[in-house]
């Protein structure tokens, strides 16, 4: 419930944090643009290469990999290119493995969203009274928000939409882990 003290405590760090490298950016004088580009990628690099990254070293420690080095491919625009060029900006996708876990990610998230605020609004109908899963609501539309860049590439096709076979292993895994989760509450 909103009304607990304890809400206060992460709330007031996580708006303190994000104020103060707002601040850090623009006293460097680069923009909010700059800002909220970096909270992105810095929540898209820790939810797919650093997952990725752990695994390796888990399944090396095991003997049960080899490290291997693969370079993946980089769009980069021509010297006239400018921001207003068509794809600037955007993201590109491909059947990499690594935009599985961002894409169930966001899945699993989208779900939360939805069965939420259904139940947010039933309770508000009973109740007649808000808080009922407010901070999470507040935080799932936070990190949908910083993958956005997934979000879009759901509905583009081409380059820029994330394929049919990552979108079936990503809700595959998405599936899976809504199905776990009801299992372990009830149990």
């Amino acid at each position: 419930m909103v009304s607990e003290a304890a809400i206060f405590l992460p709330v007031s760090l996580f708006i303190t944090f994000n104020l103060y490298t707002l601040s850090e950016f623009l006293r460097c004088g680069l923009t909010i643009r700059a800002w909220w580009n970096n909270q992105t990628m810095a929540r898209i690099t820790s939810a797919t290469a650093c997952l990725f990254g752990c695994l390796t070293v888990i399944l090396k420690l095991f003997g049960l990999s080899e490290t291997a080095f693969e370079i993946t491919r980089k769009d980069h625009g021509t010297p006239d290119d400018s921001d207003t060029a068509i794809g600037a900006g955007m993201f590109t996708f491909d059947e990499s493995p690594i935009f599985v876990p961002g894409t169930a990610l966001l899945l699993v998230l989208m779900t939360a969203l939805a069965v939420g605020l259904l139940r947010v609004q039933s309770w508000l109908n009973i109740n007649g009274s808000a808080g009922y899963g407010l901070g999470e609501i507040i935080c799932s539309i936070w990190v949908v928000l910083s993958f956005l860049p997934f979000l879009k590439g759901l509905f583009r096709k081409g380059i820029y939409g994330i394929p049919s076979s990552t979108i079936y292993k990503s809700a595959a895994l998405a599936l899976l882990f809504v199905h776990l989760s009801l299992w372990a509450s009830k149990n």
